[in-house]
């Protein structure tokens, strides 16, 4: 039996959960706002307490991320991102969130092929990209250097 576009498209919508925009748009702007907001309050309680920028800066990366995976352990990040949509996705805790999440469910399989297999399925091509960009980055400002001096 063969589908028809039109066909399959129709059976789609009529089967998929209407979004309500006019709700989800909002709690993803409060709730990655209030995130973001987080991340300044630590910023200024941490230069608070004498740390200078970058190193205020550092703790508050390292403290939002262990927060995100903390809450995605508990099954409450999860929670939380059923009302807020894409306010989770605020580049720290999501990309934290989505390093722990798999490797969380993943731990029947054991340490080495669950955990530790799994951890990297977000993370590995991140971090491939990344290495990669920075090296192409690195190139190119060893040639500016080199033709501006």
């Amino acid at each position: 039996m063969e589908i028809k576009p039109e066909l399959y498209k129709d059976m789609t919508e009529a089967v998929s959960p209407k979004s309500k925009s006019y709700v989800n748009i909002p709690m993803a702007f409060l709730i990655g706002g209030a995130i973001c907001l987080l991340g300044e309050c630590l910023l200024n309680l941490f230069e608070y307490m004498g740390l200078p920028k970058d190193e205020a800066g550092s703790w508050t990366s390292i403290t939002l991320v262990f927060l995100s995976a903390l809450l995605t352990g508990l099954g409450w990040y999860e929670r939380i991102a059923k009302h807020a949509g894409a306010g989770t996705l605020v580049p720290i805790t999501g990309f934290a969130n989505g390093v722990s999440a798999p490797a969380i469910e993943a731990k029947t399989e054991g340490w080495i092929l669950g955990v530790g297999a799994k951890i990297f399925t977000i993370a590995g091509p991140v971090i491939l990209y990344g290495t990669a960009a920075s090296v192409v980055y690195g190139i190119c400002l060893v040639v500016v250097k080199f033709f501006t001096e």
